[in-house]
């Protein structure tokens, strides 16, 4: 199959990234047709994803203060044949345009609201430590990592490996079907938290379920250091 063109290309950083496993029924409404969900090791997962996003140049056209911002996301993991892809179920970004660009291009569910962020790496040990924020006043939500100092790329077959490496993005359309799309980036390496955690008013941006999910520990958390990226132009599926 042909490749689709250059939609967006960008420097990924400091992804921060808080694994949850869940029960496979608070997803299933989200699946997009022409997916199903993938697991590892007989669990299906839930991250939220808070990073920075850099050099920000949509169809090759660099925007004048849109090159720099913080995105949060929610996603799961699916599958489509030998294709493994993540979806959405909520982004959010502090660029109205950014939004708008993005629902209308994808159909993705993205927002925008206050955001900011915190990068701190130790003097001594260089750990590092990371904090986003989004919201403001009863809808404020934050989250945090501490890593140990040594990065590492994640083994094969390891839960970091399946949640970093997963290239393919699937979004349902509202007038029906599903939409597919390439992203591109090396592996990446990462840093394991010593402590990581989630607080705020999550029932406001996800819903009850999903808010659940988030005030307990995560089975696994990790900061991602990242790479440059490339998100290709999505085609139908379904």
């Amino acid at each position: 199959m042909q490749q689709q063109g250059r939609f967006l290309t960008a420097e990924w950083k400091n992804l921060l990234m808080l694994n949850y496993a869940v029960d496979p029924s608070l997803l299933e409404p989200y699946v997009p047709a022409g997916t199903e969900l993938d697991s590892f090791a007989g669990h299906t997962y839930v991250s939220l994803v808070a990073f920075e996003f850099n050099r920000t140049r949509v169809m090759q056209i660099s925007i004048p203060l849109h090159r720099s911002f913080e995105e949060v996301n929610l996603r799961f993991y699916v599958k489509r044949g030998t294709r493994r892809g993540v979806v959405f179920i909520r982004e959010l970004v502090p660029r109205f345009a950014v939004a708008a660009l993005a629902r209308l291009a994808f159909g993705e569910n993205y927002s925008c609201v206050p955001m900011s962020h915190r990068i701190e790496t130790g003097t001594v040990d260089a750990a590092v430590r990371a904090e986003y924020v989004w919201g403001s006043g009863a809808s404020r939500c934050a989250t945090w990592i501490e890593t140990h100092a040594d990065s590492f790329i994640p083994e094969e077959n390891s839960l970091a490996q399946f949640i970093t490496e997963h290239y393919w993005g699937y979004t349902s359309q509202r007038n029906g079907g599903s939409l597919e799309y390439e992203v591109q980036h090396p592996q990446w390496r990462v840093r394991e938290a010593k402590r990581a955690g989630f607080d705020g008013n999550a029932a406001r941006f996800y819903g009850s379920g999903f808010a659940q999910v988030l005030l307990r520990p995560p089975e696994s958390a990790f900061l991602a250091e990242g790479s440059p990226v490339t998100v290709f132009k999505g085609f139908r599926i379904a």
